[in-house]
């Protein structure tokens, strides 16, 4: 039986990447974004695919959405084998005194929240089915390590990622759920045009940054996913390589 997979801001960037190749590997894979229409692009995207896609629209930041969501897998598929933690949103950069508390909660719900309900519904499903057990993979960020200026609200939850992985990498032993994180740098989306233009650096200025084909990072979370449940990739960092990461500046 092919293995089955959520992808939760499958509708674009990362998301759509990893949620192809999974399709392309063979996986039937479940399809989580708010908005049914790019759920359905990244479908048709899949080609003769697409037949072993679900999309399911989803704000992940919302527990009744999220419940919803895995009744739907577990009707359409019967099983979880992998989550992918990927949806994901920022905030304005703009000094801190001057950032609108809602924009603050609403960076909150998407990148820690949703990864919470998600991996909780995870939790739910791969322990009650059989064979039991199966793999949570989050999207963290180099961001938690290096942050950029003017990020508080993405840093701090992309900081609070990496506790949720720990814990749950400790917490899944007793299940056999695995659960490990990939750290992103500079993968090229739509998202990250802006890059070419020019980001701000920590010493205030401003500077066109390298990307990477964000095929890389799709390969990498297939890596990741196909070990078998008795190993584990708890933390891998893949990043475009003349990135400022390393060092200063």
């Amino acid at each position: 039986m092919p293995q089955t997979a959520l992808v939760t801001g499958a509708g674009s960037g990362i998301g759509r990447a990893v949620a192809l190749a999974l399709l392309e590997h063979g996986w039937r894979v479940a399809l989580a974004g708010r908005r049914a229409e790019p759920l359905a692009e990244t479908a048709a995207l899949a080609g003769e695919a697409q037949a072993h896609a679900l999309a399911v629209a989803t704000d992940v930041g919302d527990a009744a959405q999220v419940d919803a969501l895995f009744e739907r897998i577990e009707n359409a598929f019967g099983r979880l084998d992998l989550l992918f933690n990927n949806a994901g949103t920022g905030a304005p950069p703009v000094p801190i005194d001057e950032l609108p508390v809602s924009h603050w909660e609403r960076v909150v719900a998407a990148n820690l929240t949703g990864a919470f309900l998600c991996a909780r519904g995870a939790f739910r499903l791969m322990k009650a089915q059989a064979p039991r057990g199966g793999r949570i993979i989050n999207n963290g960020s180099i961001s938690a390590h290096a942050p950029r200026p003017n990020s508080a609200p993405y840093t701090a939850t992309k900081h609070a990622i990496t506790g949720l992985t720990k814990s749950l990498s400790l917490d899944g032993r007793a299940f056999d759920i695995a659960c490990g994180q990939i750290d992103i740098g500079n993968a090229e989306t739509p998202l990250t045009g802006r890059m070419a233009a020019g980001m701000p650096q920590a010493n205030g200025e401003i500077r066109p940054e390298p990307v990477m084909d964000v095929r890389h990072v799709a390969d990498a979370v297939l890596y990741m996913a196909g070990l078998p449940l008795d190993a584990n990739v708890l933390f891998l960092t893949v990043m475009a390589n003349q990135m400022p990461f390393v060092g200063r500046g």
